[in-house]
């Protein structure tokens, strides 16, 4: 029986810098989390970048934003893209009418290895995915240096 005793110790998610690992426990013990499963969490822009030997090729999911409301902006090895969301909806019962809208802007920024050749740059926006090709600025590239 003594091979199955568990020692407690109050402080170790303390000690272990984790304070709040177990809260979805602790709420789900008090019953909160029903109340705050519909609260509505805001989009972030996914990305994926890949580099080949003249350009950066970036995928973001940006989903149900209008491409006039998307905006990318680079500055030599540095990539900004922002996206303004819109979101409205209206319910209609009988009688009584619900409205909700949320207005917001996400933002992304990225540092590269490579300045990039802002005059070139192409930029898609198809099914909710911005896709950006960034050429490479000529004459600047990197060499790997062998270590004695």
């Amino acid at each position: 029986m003594a091979n199955h005793l568990t020692r407690f110790d109050p402080f170790s998610d303390i000690a272990r810098l984790e304070p709040f690992h177990n809260l979805e426990e602790w709420m789900r013990d008090f019953s909160l989390r029903p109340a705050l499963r519909d609260w509505n969490v805001e989009p972030r822009i996914k990305m994926d970048v890949e580099e080949g030997d003249k350009a950066y090729t970036v995928k973001a999911e940006i989903p149900g934003v209008k491409k006039e409301d998307i905006h990318v902006n680079v500055e030599g090895n540095e990539v900004t893209i922002s996206a303004e969301l819109k979101r409205e909806s209206e319910q209609k019962e009988g009688k009584s009418l619900r409205s909700e809208r949320y207005y917001g802007q996400q933002t992304r920024s990225f540092t590269l290895s490579s300045d990039i050749d802002d005059a070139t740059v192409e930029a898609k926006y198809t099914d909710g995915v911005l896709v950006l090709t960034l050429p490479k600025k000529p004459g600047k590239s990197s060499k790997q240096v062998a270590i004695n």
